[in-house]
This record gives structure tokens, sequence and C-alpha cells, in this order.
């Protein structure tokens, strides 16, 4: 079995090349290895070599049982992967060969199944067994990069064996026989500046100082071999992109060591004066850059920022400039990384300076005022008109020191206290002061150029009133003061205290002292507390309100001055009925003989009353007037032409139901008939006053008739027209009134409209038929009879 065994691993080292050398070998093995067993056969796993080119089948191996006596009558047959397609036997010697090309990397190994049977009646002979069919591995597979291409990084100025990154080559060949999956590492290009580990593929630097501003990055090709590298082994190669990252190991530097610029001295503060910029070299967070003035000077009068979005130094005025001060300024800019790496700090600094000349360049100027915040003047109330309160001064900041005109802003100065001369800036009064009135005033001054109007500025003049001593100090209050009738004597009844308009400033002293020669002062005392307020206390007991209930003391203050004033106050003291506890209940002379005194609730009530009877004479005068008014507006409302439409009509003659007519019966007869249009004629109106129209019986008589006496009549009408005139109830304008005065009997006809159509009237309503639909009714009564009608 041994022996076997060496012969099948030495058929594995036959190349492949010696097709048939090796398979006279694998026979051999394969015959060798057969052990008799009670069942009759038995074989070992067969091998065959893959990637076979050869024109004929493949020998693999040969199955055979005990009871195959060469004679025929034993059938072999295989089942299983490959079965009939890849590997095919021989049904009577039991050979087996591969027909097709096999790929060890596809598959490496087959699982099959034997089989012996009677060749006549197919049954089996021994029971069907499993064996193995493995591909034997040849170097057939190159190593290959899976990953690549690759890409690496690596930071400038690493040392040398600085790892980089890791490349992986991957060989389908079988790792566990052979050399054929044993790979090596190599570098083909750039093998100077980077190595690979020959086993591990970790790419390293072999060089020290990679600079990135000299070169940003480097392209290798790395080269795997199996075999391990021996001769014939196949190999694979992949190219690796290696970067190099920036350190922060190059200073900013300025491109030039001075700059120019020119500002206006008029600019305001924050103006921008110009940009300047340092270049560096790295790259990232690496350029991250400050700038700083770090000449003194320069940063007294001018401040620099940094532009973050283009990393520019941004100079500005930091305070105004003058032109005639100083006409040139040399400013030290400098520019400082911002993130120091300490590893390169002995590279040397990581800064940069350059200078910056800015030139001021002249403009005219608005006056100065000195003080600039403004003067303070103060002036005595007292002064006389025309005293000089203070001067205020200005000059022209330019080089041609233009003259200086002062003027008073008249809005600060509405009612012209003061007045400037225009030259000198002199402020006089114009008018008398009052501290206590007002104790300051602030004017405004304008200053300008005498050549040039436009050039103006404007200062605050503060002037303060000192206080003169013309007010004499009064008493605080009209001092009432109360007492009990059994005070005790030095009893303190009241304090009092004194005002002054006026403000020494040495502050206020008074003195107190009571009026000589008055009558009071023999009852009472005045005690100075010193802190500008006295106390009045009692001088003897024993008060009588029946007596005297009223005392008035007269009180003498006088001030500290100068000069001294003083005024005199008066204090009326109550004498009072008091409780035992010395509350005060009364301060009236007559109370005690008073029943009560009315109760504030009482009061209250009163007055509640008064308003309401008030309120209720309020509201019934405004009904009133608003009764008269509402009359009023119908009055005037009737000053419009009014069509007023009555349906209905008179009793006539016969109706004495309104007048009481016996009186006036049969007491006159009319000489003629006016006819029926002279009783419509008979109706008039009046101007501007009530004119009574008699009806048509009473101004008309029959034709037959003598003369009438019509005087009673017309003093009927006139008294109505007296009346109406002096009834302030009458409108104002001419109206038709109707008074039914008739007399016994009336000879006139009626003066109904109805009967017109059968009078001798001879007006033409013919006109009505033109006016339209709404007249039409009207116009069918005024139409002239038919003749045909009243015939029928």
């Amino acid at each position: 079995l041994i022996t076997a065994l060496l012969l099948c691993f030495f058929s594995h080292l036959i190349p492949a090349s010696h097709v048939e050398l090796r398979r006279t070998w694998q026979r051999i093995c394969s015959l060798m290895s057969h052990e008799r067993v009670k069942r009759g056969w038995v074989w070992n796993q067969f091998f065959v070599v893959e990637e076979y080119t050869g024109t004929e089948p493949l020998y693999v191996g040969k199955i055979h049982t005990d009871s195959d006596e060469g004679e025929g009558t034993i059938k072999y047959t295989i089942s299983g992967e490959g079965a009939g397609t890849i590997f095919i036997i021989d049904e009577l010697t039991g050979d087996i060969h591969a027909t097709e090309r096999l790929d060890r990397e596809e598959k490496a190994f087959y699982t099959l199944r034997a089989q012996a049977l009677d060749r006549l009646s197919s049954d089996p002979l021994e029971p069907e067994s499993e064996f193995v069919i493995k591909v034997q591995d040849i170097n057939d597979s190159e190593p290959k990069f899976l990953e690549g291409p690759y890409i690496g990084s690596v930071a400038e100025l690493s040392p040398i064996g600085a790892s980089v990154m890791k490349v992986i080559a991957s060989d389908a060949d079988d790792p566990t026989y052979g050399s054929s999956a044993r790979v090596v590492y190599s570098v083909l290009e750039e093998e100077k500046i980077f190595t690979v580990e020959r086993h591990t593929g970790i790419i390293l630097t072999a060089v020290a100082g990679l600079d990135r501003e000299t070169q940003d990055r480097y392209e290798l090709v790395v080269k795997a071999t199996d075999m391990a590298g021996q001769l014939g082994g196949l190999s694979g190669s992949t190219t690796v992109t290696i970067v190099i990252t920036d350190v922060n190991d190059n200073p900013p530097r300025f491109p030039q060591k001075m700059y120019q610029f020119t500002v206006s001295e008029g600019a305001t503060v924050g103006t921008s004066v110009g940009r300047v910029i340092a270049t560096d070299a790295d790259m990232g967070e690496n350029t991250d850059m400050g700038y700083l003035i770090s000449d003194q000077e320069g940063g007294e009068l001018f401040k620099v920022t940094t532009d973050v979005d283009t990393q520019e130094a941004v100079i500005c005025i930091k305070k105004p400039l003058d032109f005639e001060s100083k006409r040139s300024h040399n400013v030290v800019v400098e520019a400082v990384n911002k993130h120091v790496d300490p590893r390169f700090a002995d590279l040397g600094s990581f800064r940069d300076q350059t200078i910056v000349r800015i030139t001021v360049s002249d403009v005219d100027e608005p006056p100065v005022f000195l003080p600039a915040d403004g003067a303070r003047l103060e002036v005595q109330e007292d002064a006389a008109l025309g005293a000089l309160v203070g001067v205020v001064t200005a000059r022209d900041p330019d080089v041609e020191n233009a003259p200086v005109r002062f003027s008073i802003d008249r809005s600060t100065d509405q009612d012209s206290i003061f007045h400037i001369d225009q030259v000198s800036g002199a402020i006089t009064l114009s008018k008398v002061l009052d501290r206590e009135t007002a104790g300051w005033h602030n004017i405004t001054v304008a200053a300008v150029e005498a050549d040039n109007q436009a050039m103006v500025s404007h200062s605050a003049v503060s002037i303060r009133i000192l206080d003169v001593n013309d007010n004499p100090p009064e008493l605080a209050y009209p001092y009432e003061a109360s007492i009990c009738e059994d005070a005790k004597p030095g009893q303190l009844i009241h304090t009092i205290s004194v005002v002054d308009r006026d403000e020494p400033q040495s502050g206020h002293h008074f003195h107190f002292n009571l009026v000589p020669d008055a009558s009071s002062n023999r009852h009472f005392t005045l005690w100075d507390v010193k802190d500008n307020t006295a106390g009045i206390r009692t001088q003897r007991s024993g008060f009588n309100r029946n007596e005297q209930n009223v005392y008035f003391l007269s009180i003498l203050v006088v001030d500290s001055g100068p000069p001294a004033l003083s005024s005199t106050g008066t204090v009326t003291i109550h004498v009072c009925g008091c409780d035992a506890d010395g509350a005060i209940q009364s301060c009236n002379a007559t109370a005690y003989v008073m029943s009560a005194a009315l109760s504030p609730g009482a009061l209250i009530a009163l007055l509640v009353c008064m308003l309401i009877l008030i309120v209720l004479v309020l509201l019934i005068l405004t009904l009133k007037r608003h009764r008269k008014g509402q009359r009023i507006a119908e009055d005037e409302e009737d000053m419009r032409d009014n069509v007023i439409k009555y349906n209905d009509e008179g009793g006539g003659e016969q109706d004495t139901q309104a007048y009481d007519m016996s009186a006036l019966r049969n007491l006159y007869d009319f000489p003629e008939s006016k006819g029926p249009d002279a009783g419509r004629n008979g109706a008039g109106g009046g101007g501007g006053s009530a004119t009574g129209a008699a009806t048509a019986s009473a101004v008309a008589a029959a034709a037959n008739e003598p003369p009438a006496d019509f005087s009673l009549f017309k003093g009927y009408i006139r008294k109505k027209v007296e009346q109406a005139d002096a009834d302030l109830s009458v409108p104002p304008y001419d109206s038709f009134q109707t008074y039914a005065f008739e007399g016994s009997s009336s000879p006139a006809l009626s003066l109904s409209s109805i009967h017109t159509l059968s009078t001798a009237s001879e007006q033409d309503f013919s006109y009505l038929s033109d006016w339209g639909p709404r007249f039409r009714q009207l116009a069918g009564y005024y139409a002239p009879a038919n003749p045909e009608e009243d015939g029928s």
C-alpha cells in the first residue's frame, strides 16, 4: 500500500506535458491501490490533471472486481457528477477517461458511483460504491489585484520607512499544493521613492523629505508574482497613486516688501484704506493666517482685519487722520500662520512682515472748536445787559487758516437772550436773566469759514446762571395748627419749614423770629431747630375758645444773604375742645350749644340730592328745547311746495255744526250774483300772513239783489288776519284758509269742480290729455260733453 501511495505521489510530479508517461504512472498507481476485501472489490480516489490539452481522452483510472475473470460477462457503469459527459467508462475493462478539459479553479473534485453488473441479466454483482475524482492543480492562474487601481496618501516630510498603504493580490491556484499560490510583491516604477514589502504588500517610503510643494503625487506599478517569485511563475500588476498630503511647513510670504496707499484726511473711522495679501505654499487650513500691526504708531491710527474669504489683510482707519499734523504713515503689517505644527518649528519663523505706506491727502475741513466737546460758561443772574458771558474759540484746521465767523442757532435761543460777536466769538447778554426761571441755557454756536460758507461746524455751549440772593424766604405752606384748651406751657404745637427760590452755593441758613409787638407773642414762643425748621410752642396754659378761638402768629424769616432778605408769614392757630386723651373734638366756639353736627354721611346724602335736582332741571330744559327744535324743523320742512290731497268736502250752506252762525244769519243781502266763476275766484291767499278767504256764498250776492254792506265781513277777515299775524305757530308763508262765515243763505252756486262741466266756463282743459297716462282720468272729467249723449 505504501508503494502504491508513493507511485501515486510521484505521478503528480510528472509535468503535464508528458501525458503518456503520466498516464502510465497513474495506471500503475490505480492498480496497486486495489485492496481485496470481503465484498470482492475496492479502489482509492483518482486524480486527473487540469487543463489537459491532448486530442484523445485523458485516462483517469480503472475500476475492477475480483469476480471479473476476463470472460466479458461483467458490465461496469458509473453515475454521478459528470458521468457520461465529462467522464466515460469502458464497460468491459472499467477504464475511466476524461473527455473534457477540466479547470480546478472552477471545480476541484467530482463525486461518482461505480456499479458492476451481470452483462446478461443486468443484476448487480456488488453493491454500488462511491469514489472521488480530484482535479490536480497546475499553475495556470496569475495573481490579480482585485481592488486595484489603488490610491493612497502619505504626509510630506515623512521619514524613511513610513507606511503608505497595503496592496493585496489573489491567486486562484491551490494554496495547499505546491507554490502556485505563493505570491511575492515588487515595485516596477518609482522604486527609488517607494518600496513594497515582498511578502505583505505594504508600500513604504524609500526616501525622506518628500515635498508636496515640489511634487504632490506619484504613480507606481506594483507587480505580484506566484511560485514565490521563481522562474516560470505567473505575475500580475496594478497601478498605485500616492498623494502627498500637506503639512504646515511653509510660512506666509508677502510678494512685496512695501505697499503704498492714499487716503483722504476726511475719511471717516472704519474706512478701508487698502488690502494686502500674503501667500502660503501650503494648502487647506495650513494657509489660514491672521494679520496684525506690529508697530505702535500704526496701531494707534489704523487697524487690520482678515477677510476670511480671500485671506486678505484689510487696513482700516482707527482714528481720524489729520493732514496738517502728519502727511504720511508707515505701518508694519505682519502675517502669522494660525495653525503652526510644532514638529516643524525648527524650519524657522512662520510669519512675515511688510511695510504699508499710507499717504494722507488734504481736504477743506470745517472749523474746529476748542475745546472740541463744547464750552461751559457761567454768568451772574443780575448781570447787566451787554455783559460778557464768555468767548468761544474756533479755528480753520487747514493750512490756509481761513478766518472764522460765529453765529448762534436761534432755534436753541428762541428768546434771543444771548448775542455773539461774529468775529471774536464773544457771547454777551441781550436780555435780563432770572435763574429761578431757567438755571441753565444750552445754545448751539455755528462757526463757518468766511470764504466758504459750506464749511460749517457746530458746538454746544452750556451757560450756567449763577444765583444771587434776590428772593426772600417764605413759609412752605399756609400753616394752620390746633391746640387744646387745656394745653400745657412749652407744648410743641407745630413745626414749620421755609422755601427759598434762591440756591446759594453754601446752602440755605434761615433764622426765625416772632414779629415784635405782635399780640400773640405773649401766648406762644418760637423754637429754632437749627435745621432750617422751627417749632411753635405754647407759652402759657388755660386757653378758652369762647374768649378767643383763633390766634394769628406772625413769624419773621430771614435768610443768610448776601444781602439778607426776609419775609413775614402767618400761622393760624385754632383753640379746640379735646377729650381726656387729648383728641380734638371741635374747634368751633359755639359748638357746645349745638345739639349735633352733620355727619359725613349726611353731607354726602345732601350733596347727592342736590345733584339729582340739578340733573332733573337739566333734563326738563333739554326736553323743552328738543320739542321746540322738532316744531321748528317741521315748519322748516313745510317751506317746500307740498301737494295735499283732500278726499272730503264740506257740507255746504246747510252745515252749521262747525261754527255758530246764528248771530250772522239774515243780516245782509248781496247785490248781484257773480256766477260760478266769481265764486271760485273769491277765495284768495295772503302774503306773509294768514289771509281769510270767505266762501263763494259769503262774498257774492244774487244777481238781482241790491248792493250789500260788506264792512262786517271785512272787519271779520281783518281780525282773523291780525290774529294770524300775531300767532307764532302760524307758518310764515302764503297760506289758504277757509272761514265758514256765509250768513243766512247764499245765492251763489257751488264751487265744487264736480259741476264744472255743467257751467258756462269757457276754459279749455283739452291740454290735460297731453300730460300722459297719469292725467288721463282728470282729462276725462274736463273733456267737453258729447252732444249725442246729451240728447239721449
